[in-house]
């Protein structure tokens, strides 16, 4: 266990750096700069500010004066907020962010194994094709659209959730929904079918011949094997909620990491959005390495390498 995190380790490391130098080049070589909006400034006014962040260096030196920072973890200043460095909008960012994704990946898991099990017991009922139906269908709306309808019904029709805002339950319950259905239905067709398939195995029958109640056979021995395939969706599920954070932030006004990402590509910030993709990359790597472990524990046929 010990030699397989420090081999995750010395490859996240190496991740990171490649991350990096890709953010830093893909970001300059896009058309425009993070100043070109701004009024007229004069010849010695654009050459001081280009001074003070550094851009008026050659290229390969930028690169290698910021690379130095951001391996102690200083991102330097924001280029469109001067007056704040990129580790404070981190700072500001990265709770709401870990909050929503944290609600969205609960919920997904709660609702979607309970589907899953459920729809799985139920098997070629009309329980099972109704819960079903509804993992289809949530797979198949985008989680945007799905937020605009909730957004129509909850907000301004039943007037139940206010429209944007982060902070209290009310504020958190519709875009954690709205995040995390589409992963609930992927986990509830998963849970199923890996249920299914665990129920057909030797061990289970020989379970339920012992006598064992059908509440603790599923849940005491096939319940292992069945969330094997679920585990193995996380890391993935991780990504895409990520990524689909993005998108839901600005729908639902939050002031989370996504829209400080999506605002620093539009305005071409290059610090806050090469520091934002390295916290992006370290927490789908962190998360990536939870799943192989879990992976690893719940099947012992699966050696860490």
């Amino acid at each position: 266990m010990i030699a397989f995190l420090l081999k995750r380790l010395v490859w996240m490391v190496i991740t990171l750096w490649v991350v990096y130098t890709i953010t830093f080049f893909l970001m300059r070589f896009v058309p425009g700069g993070p100043f070109d909006g701004e009024r007229k400034l004069s010849a010695a006014a654009q050459q001081n500010i280009e001074a003070q962040y550094r851009l008026d260096l050659p290229l390969h030196e930028q690169y290698l004066y910021h690379l130095g920072k951001a391996v102690r973890f200083d991102f330097g200043r924001c280029l469109k907020l001067p007056d704040n460095t990129v580790n404070q909008v981190i700072a500001e960012g990265f709770p709401v962010s870990a909050s929503l994704g944290i609600f969205a990946m609960v919920f997904a898991i709660v609702v979607g194994m309970t589907a899953g099990i459920v729809s799985s017991l139920r098997r070629n009922t009309w329980v099972d094709y109704l819960l079903m139906g509804f993992a289809t269908i949530g797979i198949a709306v985008p989680n945007f659209v799905l937020a605009g309808i909730c957004i129509m019904l909850f907000v301004f029709y039943w007037q139940i959730f206010p429209a944007a805002g982060w902070g209290t339950p009310e504020q958190m319950i519709l875009p954690a929904l709205c995040l995390g259905a589409p992963f609930a239905a992927y986990i509830a067709r998963l849970s199923r079918t890996g249920l299914l398939e665990v129920l057909g195995q030797d061990y289970i029958r020989t379970a339920y011949a012992k006598g064992l109640l059908p509440r603790r056979v599923v849940m005491g021995h096939a319940m292992r094997g069945a969330i094997v395939p679920v585990v193995s969706y996380l890391g993935p599920a991780t990504a895409g909620i990520l990524t689909g954070s993005l998108v839901l932030e600005q729908i639902f006004g939050l002031t989370g990491l996504g829209t400080h990402f999506i605002e620093a590509v539009n305005g071409r910030d290059y610090a806050v959005a090469a520091g934002i993709t390295l916290v992006y990359t370290v927490v789908l790597f962190v998360a990536n390495t939870i799943v192989d472990v879990l992976y690893s524990l719940l099947d012992p046929r699966v050696t860490l390498q």
